[in-house]
């Protein structure tokens, strides 16, 4: 409709003008009137200047909008010629192209501001220098953020140079990597040493360049996981020794009461009595080896593969834990004792892994009315399992890929390292441990051997 507004309007002026002109050439040729013809020729005039000033209008309107969203000044408005010029619906689309133009500078203004904000509150210096300038005395800083400052010790400059006159040292690092690359330094802030992990990253944004810093004090940090570590450390140690000596314990308390008010034994308690000493002389010397290679890292010893037959295991299991049960008044059942399947494993290792996933279930069957514990095998495919299945507790579905993790226990004395050492040391025999549990049902933990 515009458009046709507009084309009536110019047809209709430039008819009016060929008229005027022609009723003008016939005046100056055919007649004397002069008055007329002086008349006729200012409104021909006129008629041109005001056909020049419609169109000039026009393209200074289509001028002042480049121009504004090229300096995007957003207070330009057609509103007044959007519903009386010519073109109502170009001026109508020039006021929106505007507004969506000014949306889109405020969206930009409060992403900017979201970003600062998010940068102000890390625990990371941050500092982007404008590195469009060469000379380091006309480099500003764009962006300088409180941790920065902090880290550091200076305030938020605005010039390169000026933070280079102040900290020559930290300066002279970062101008050494004009192109980008991490760094470690060591600086001296007010009489204190830090240690910066730093990244410089060069960026260039429409033509712009930019070198963006990031750093943080990792020295505390490192202290930090030192003392973690050590503390874990002792923790392993600490939670193996106790692993062993309890059971261990239980079996001397048991040798005790068979040898108390007694002068003489007879050839069957002369036989358990014997069994049960191999058996504290073989698992202190097993928890001895352990913790001497234990001593100076948070490494498993590497295992001495030897043939076992299954029952032997279960056996010497059978033996060790059947007291420390008892005590607990859990019923320990270790079934198949007498199988001849051989594996090729370190039978103190494989001990120290049962003991850990036996005691285990002992602590999360002990509040049970008829606390029961079984240990068994099974051969499936090329998988040999050794089961150890309890009533207890059980595993939620959420701490099933947890209890795994180092130091991670759901036990209020635990310290989180049994289940890591069992399946470090099934890692070692090449093999794993996995876990099926029903909550206060049944949960069944299984050393699984590759067997052939």
């Amino acid at each position: 409709m515009f458009y046709k507004r507009f084309t009536f309007r110019l047809i209709f002026r430039l008819l009016i003008i060929n008229l005027l002109g022609y009723l003008l050439f016939y005046l100056i040729k055919n007649t004397q009137l002069w008055f007329t013809i002086i008349g006729v020729g200012l409104i021909f005039i006129g008629t041109i200047i005001s056909l020049y000033y419609y169109i000039n209008e026009i393209r200074s309107d289509i001028k002042r909008f480049i121009l504004a969203v090229k300096t995007r000044d957003h207070t330009l408005n057609f509103k007044n010629k959007a519903t009386k010029g010519s073109f109502p619906e170009l001026y109508e689309s020039f006021g929106d192209i505007l507004q969506v133009h000014k949306q889109i500078r405020l969206e930009q203004e409060a992403m900017f501001q979201l970003i600062k904000t998010i940068l102000e509150q890390v625990p990371v210096g941050v500092i982007v220098i404008n590195a469009t300038v060469n000379d380091n005395k006309h480099q500003e800083i764009a962006f300088f953020n409180q941790a920065a400052s902090n880290l550091l010790g200076v305030p938020a400059y605005k010039y390169w140079h000026r933070l280079k006159q102040h900290l020559p040292a930290f300066a002279n690092e970062i101008d050494q990597i004009p192109n980008g690359g991490k760094r470690f330094l060591e600086l001296k802030i007010n009489e204190k040493f830090i240690q910066l992990s730093t990244e410089v990253i060069p960026l260039n944004l429409y033509g712009k360049n930019y070198t963006i810093l990031s750093f943080q004090n990792i020295k505390d940090e490192i202290e930090q996981k030192e003392t973690e570590a050590w503390n874990r450390l002792i923790g392993v140690i600490s939670h193996e020794i106790l692993n062993s000596i309890t059971p261990i314990s239980s079996l001397s308390d048991t040798i005790n009461s068979m040898v108390t008010d007694k002068e003489n034994l007879d050839q069957d308690e002369m036989e358990d009595l014997k069994t049960a000493l191999q058996t504290i002389k073989r698992r202190s010397a097993g928890l001895l080896d352990f913790v001497k290679d234990y001593r100076l890292i948070a490494e498993l010893p590497t295992p001495n593969l030897e043939s076992h037959t299954i029952g032997e295991i279960l056996r010497h299991i059978k033996v060790l834990m059947q007291p420390f049960a008892k005590v607990k008044n859990v019923l320990l059942d270790v079934e198949q004792t007498s199988s001849k399947i051989t594996v090729q494993l370190d039978l103190k290792l494989v001990e120290q892994a049962l003991i850990n996933l036996i005691t285990n279930s002992i602590y999360s069957v002990e509040e049970k009315e008829t606390p029961h514990i079984i240990v068994s095998y099974r051969l499936e495919n090329t998988k040999l399992y050794i089961d150890v299945t309890d009533n207890g507790n059980g595993i939620e579905v959420a701490d099933l890929e947890k209890i795994f993790v180092p130091f991670y226990t759901t036990r209020r004395n635990g310290s989180g390292i049994g289940l890591t050492i069992s399946r470090n040391i099934m890692k070692m025999h090449r093999g794993s441990i996995e876990v099926v549990s029903v909550p206060n049902e049944k949960t069944t933990f299984s050393l699984v051997f590759n067997y052939v």
